[in-house]
């Protein structure tokens, strides 16, 4: 899941019953429904603060996060160009994650705070990012599929009803939008190069099918969504929907370059709807809980920055000085 929102059961339940001023809430919703975007200093309920800032919260994570599997390939890129494209990605990345950390601050919570619950494991990020980039194919892989999956999930949330988050994701769309054609650019590289290309490439599109389908979050069949928060613009579309989306944009493209996808039974159905196996649940919820194969190692390397560079901040920052929190 990436900047997306699933509820428990008893989320759900907490949400539907709980109690507002029911002429602001009145208000609130007909502003919605007439397509008005909601700002930080406006009246909003009080799941809606919350499920936005969760979603929110966990987004900006999975930018930093994000960028740790390609940052380690840096300095292994096969030449100059892809070297400075590799760079010019990463540190995009990071930007990405400072937008949405000043987003989800307009929501009430500070950055640290954000920080110090995604070290101490509180605070989730996606699945994708807590597996290994084993060769040079995995970078190809990740700028292509991986963020065209991000790209689908995104521009869906970019027109939501929260006007911080909406405006962070239109910069990001457009800076992803250049991302994708890298990764596409390399794929196509090394699916006409080399039988060792051809061969490395189709290995890391094996590793990484399964994890490109738990990306958008367990089966709409599992995951408990509140018709609240698709009234409220919180979530806009389903799990599958994405899921299918992302299929139907990108498994035709990895097909044209004669590679394949490890599943005999993708296909597309005559209704339009993607039909594959079982992607194995239990790994993505064993993984969105902290067991993943990198899991551990993602978070010693975020710890390590943080305790490197608090000397930079504590020189930066005065105890005089009060808090603002951004009105972006």
């Amino acid at each position: 899941m990436y900047g997306n929102t699933s509820l428990t059961e008893e989320e759900a339940k907490r949400l539907n019953l709980t109690e507002e001023d029911p002429i602001k809430l009145a208000e609130f919703e007909d502003r919605i429904t007439r397509g008005e975007k909601i700002e930080p200093g406006d009246w909003m309920p009080k799941e809606y603060r919350k499920q936005l800032l969760r979603m929110i919260e966990q987004h900006a994570h999975s930018e930093i996060v994000g960028a740790l599997p390609e940052g380690t390939w840096i300095t292994r890129a096969p030449n100059f160009r892809r070297k400075l494209a590799l760079i010019a990605k990463v540190q995009d990345e990071i930007g990405h994650g400072q937008l949405l950390y000043s987003a989800a601050e307009t929501l009430g919570k500070t950055r640290e705070q954000m920080l110090e619950d995604l070290l101490n494991g509180k605070s989730k990020y996606s699945n994708v990012f807590n597996y290994p980039a084993l060769t040079w194919a995995d970078v190809a892989v990740i700028g292509f599929l991986v963020d065209g999956a991000a790209i689908v999930n995104q521009v869906i949330n970019s027109k939501g009803s929260y006007g911080p988050y909406c405006r962070a994701l239109e910069r990001i769309c457009y800076e992803e939008s250049f991302h994708l054609k890298q990764g596409h650019d390399n794929v196509v590289y090394l699916a006409t190069g080399t039988k060792h290309q051809r061969a490395i490439l189709q290995d890391a599109i094996n590793r990484w099918y399964r994890p490109l389908l738990h990306f958008f979050g367990p089966p709409d069949r599992n995951s408990q969504h509140s018709e609240k928060l698709m009234k409220w613009k919180v979530k806009l579309a389903s799990n599958d929907d994405m899921r299918n989306q992302f299929l139907d944009q990108y498994v035709p493209k990895i097909w044209e370059l004669d590679l394949t996808f490890p599943d005999p039974n993708l296909k597309k159905n005559d209704d339009g709807i993607w039909e594959f196996s079982d992607p194995d649940w239990d790994e993505f919820k064993r993984v969105i809980n902290g067991g993943g194969p990198c899991n551990a190692e993602r978070l010693e390397v975020r710890k390590y920055a943080e305790e490197a560079g608090r000397w930079v901040r504590n020189a930066l920052m005065s105890k005089n000085e009060k808090y603002v929190m951004p009105m972006a």
